[in-house]
This record gives C-alpha cells, sequence and structure tokens, in this order.
C-alpha cells in the first residue's frame, strides 16, 4: 500500500476526524463514529477514494 497522502491533507483530515467524533459525543449519536475514517486514512497515510483515479497529495521527491 503505497501513501498517497500529503502532510496538508493529513492534517486536515486529523481535524475534520477529531471534530466529527467530537460533535457526535456532544450530541449523544453513533454517527460521530464517521470520524473514525478521516482520522484512520490520515495516520495510515492512504486514502482508497484516491487509488482507482490515481490521485496524490504526496508531493514527490526528485532523485538525488
Amino acid at each position: 500500500m503505497k501513501k498517497n497522502m500529503g502532510s496538508l491533507d493529513r492534517t486536515l483530515r486529523i481535524i475534520a476526524g477529531v471534530v466529527i467524533v467530537v460533535l457526535g459525543l456532544v450530541y449523544q449519536s453513533w454517527w460521530g463514529l464517521i470520524g473514525l475514517i478521516p482520522l484512520l486514512t490520515a495516520f495510515v497515510g492512504f486514502c482508497p477514494a484516491y487509488a482507482p483515479f490515481r490521485l496524490s497529495t504526496k508531493k514527490q521527491q526528485t532523485p538525488q
């Protein structure tokens, strides 16, 4: 599994995931569990939705 997420993408997913989970806890809703998806993809560094389209937000390293 090749990483396809850059640092900004991962940071935004962590923030969004935490906000969704906290709102789920505040409103006592199981919908807060949806926030675990962006958290998981951010920590793994791979987004399965990007894979079929061969998208990547990760900066390409230049060979030295």
